[in-house]
């Protein structure tokens, strides 16, 4: 049961990735075939973000109600419809609603398969590390999808609703999984009213605003790395520059593949956690500055690959510090609540950049993530100096 269990969960953290950087890897394409700029970009993800965090609130019950074989199978339904008609949008409407099925099918998903790897790898005992390793198949999928859509579109020559609904059938594939699978009684143990008190605790109310900030880095780089790299290659008109941008969106997500399946090994990850986030993201900001400021291409797909490694452990080390901060009976409540916040962040970087981006660049407007970044270093050196306190009690 738990290999099928495992797979299922490993399947929804690759679908919500998917979700979460399907807008980005297809940016260019839509931007042509819609007639849209940038600040239409922002919006869709703006959509994605505010969607997320309103379905973040109600799966968790839902979960505890039903169990997670319904939930898991719509996920991959909607996933797979909302991928569809992003294939098939004939304006920005329905890409705009496309969106938002993005967030219901990613959520559900991400619902799934976060309350699951703790429990079915490592045998229940290393829930960071099982976090990091489940979570390095979000990495997976943040390279295969752009890697995907730029291969099929300009090495096969396939139509773009073609190579779209290729990866709609792919997610819609999984649900056959999910429909075979076998669940563990495993409560999310979210409580609305439980959660909303937790953010006056610090420990709880400071991996919050991390994930404001890291979310919203993470949201950034999925969306704009391929527009940045269009502009840097010479725009969409000039020879292979959207294949190389895409190619080099994929170079981010082999980055945080590859940096979290180490992150995964490291057995001290919780005592070091404060450390290492305020360290990473200190380099974050060096090298989004570069990204920033660059004009060669190939510095600028150096600076992107860094930043990949940098941002790999960040996001299930926050989470994972903040775990053994707090009483494993609110490992949900706080899980849904600072993930709701978190998704804050993704609703204003990239629709600022986006917005920014009309009337100069996307690159120079990427400065504003470097900020966020420099944010989250003082966040982490805080959450370091925060102790356990009453949150560590039921």
């Amino acid at each position: 049961m738990k290999r099928m269990t495992a797979a299922v969960a490993f399947m929804a953290v690759f679908t919500l990735a998917v979700c979460f950087i399907m807008i980005g890897s297809v940016s260019e394409e839509l931007k042509a075939r819609l007639g849209i700029g940038n600040a239409e970009i922002g919006s869709l993800i703006l959509a994605l973000s505010l969607t997320s965090i309103i379905v973040q609130v109600i799966v968790g019950p839902l979960i505890d109600r039903f169990g997670h074989k319904p939930v898991a199978v719509t996920g991959f339904l909607v996933s797979s419809g909302s991928v569809f008609l992003l294939a098939f949008a004939p304006d920005f409407r329905w890409a705009l609603f496309a969106s938002v099925l993005l967030g219901i099918g990613a959520i559900c998903c991400n619902s799934v398969g976060n309350t699951l790897l703790p429990v079915v790898l490592f045998d229940g005992k290393e829930p960071a590390r099982a976090s990091n390793f489940g979570n390095g198949f979000v990495g997976l999928a943040f390279v295969l999808t752009p890697l995907l859509i730029v291969t099929l579109i300009n090495d096969f020559g396939l139509s773009y609703p073609v190579t779209v609904s290729c990866l709609a059938v792919l997610v819609f594939s999984f649900s056959a999984f999910a429909l075979l699978s076998s669940y563990p009684l495993v409560s999310t143990g979210f409580r609305l009213s439980k959660a909303v008190r937790l953010l006056r605790e610090p420990a709880v109310l400071l991996a919050a605003l991390a994930l404001i900030c890291y979310i919203g880095l993470e949201f950034t780089m999925n969306g704009w790395i391929k527009p940045l790299m269009t502009e840097l290659l010479g725009g969409p008109s000039a020879d292979n520059a959207v294949r190389d941008a895409g190619r080099t969106l994929a170079l981010f997500g082999l980055a945080m593949a590859i940096g979290r399946f180490i992150t995964s090994t490291f057995k001290n990850l919780t005592q070091i956690g404060p450390g290492l986030i305020a360290g990473l993201a200190l380099v974050s900001v060096v090298l989004i500055v570069v990204l920033s400021g660059t004009g060669s291409p190939w510095i600028a797909a150096l600076a992107v690959l860094l930043v990949g490694f940098a941002f790999a452990p960040m996001f299930p080390t926050i989470v994972g510090v903040t775990f053994a901060k707090v009483h494993p009976s609110l490992y949900g409540s706080v899980f849904g609540i600072i993930f709701s916040v978190g998704l804050l962040g993704p609703m204003v970087l990239p629709k600022l950049i986006g917005d920014a981006s009309e009337g100069g660049s996307v690159q120079q407007s990427l400065r504003m993530a470097a900020a966020f970044a420099a944010v989250l270093v003082v966040v982490a050196v805080a959450i370091g100096r925060t102790g356990k306190g009453r949150v560590a009690r039921k």
